[in-house]
C-alpha cells in the first residue's frame, strides 16, 4: 500500500480527457478535497455504529471519487475497508478506518499542494 501514490496525476488527467471541458477534473478535484471532512464522518460514524447499510455506501462512494481524483492510496485502503464490512469483519474496521483517516488528510494536502486547490 506504502508504494501507491498518494496522488496519481493521470488518473485527474483521464478524467478531463473524458468529460471535456477544460477545468471540469479541477473543480472535482476541488469539490472533492472540499468534501473530505464529510465523508471522513460520516464513514466514521457508520462503523463506529455498526451501520453496515451506510458503511458500505459512504466506503464505496469514497472508493470511486479518489480513484478518479487519482488519490490510489485512499482507494486502495477504501476498497479493503469494503471487502471488510462485506465480511462482516467489523474488528478490521477501526484499524483501516484509522489509515483512512491518516492517509486521507495527506491525500487532501498533496492535492491542495499539486493543483493549488482552495478548499475552505
Amino acid at each position: 500500500m506504502e508504494t501507491l501514490p498518494l496522488v496519481d496525476p493521470a488518473a485527474l488527467e483521464a478524467l478531463t480527457e473524458d468529460l471535456g471541458v477544460p477545468g471540469m477534473s479541477l473543480q472535482f478535484a476541488r469539490d472533492y478535497a472540499a468534501m473530505w471532512g464529510q465523508r471522513q464522518a460520516r464513514l466514521r460514524e457508520s462503523v463506529q455504529q455498526a451501520d453496515l447499510d451506510a458503511a458500505l455506501d459512504a466506503v464505496i462512494s469514497l472508493k470511486v471519487t479518489s480513484a478518479m481524483v487519482g488519490g490510489s492510496r485512499l482507494a486502495y485502503l477504501a476498497q479493503a475497508l469494503e471487502a471488510a464490512l462485506r465480511e462482516g469483519d467489523l474488528q478490521q474496521a477501526p484499524t483501516l478506518l484509522s489509515l483512512i483517516v491518516l492517509h486521507g488528510q495527506e491525500t487532501m494536502a498533496e492535492l491542495q499542494r499539486r493543483y493549488d486547490l482552495a478548499c475552505p
